[in-house]
């Protein structure tokens, strides 16, 4: 069963990064499966949420840098 949970948590990471919106998910994912091994053998479960969080903030990040340069406030 757990073989089984962590083939559809893999496939599913997969599925649902392309290429441009990959940013953050691979930093995530070893963040969070790391973390996930570590707190009870769950490191694929730590991964998905990993990638999903990593790719939360990138596009938060970005967000931001493009309104500091809507705002005149580019870096220099």
């Amino acid at each position: 069963m757990k073989s089984l949970f962590a083939i559809a948590a893999v496939l599913l990471m997969l599925g649902a990064t392309s290429a441009a919106s990959a940013k953050g998910c691979i930093k995530g994912a070893i963040v969070g499966g790391v973390a996930g091994h570590y707190a009870g053998h769950h490191g694929v479960l730590g991964a998905a949420a990993g990638c999903l969080y990593g790719r939360h903030h990138a596009k938060e990040q970005e967000r931001q840098q493009q309104q500091r340069q809507v705002n005149g406030q580019g870096k220099l």
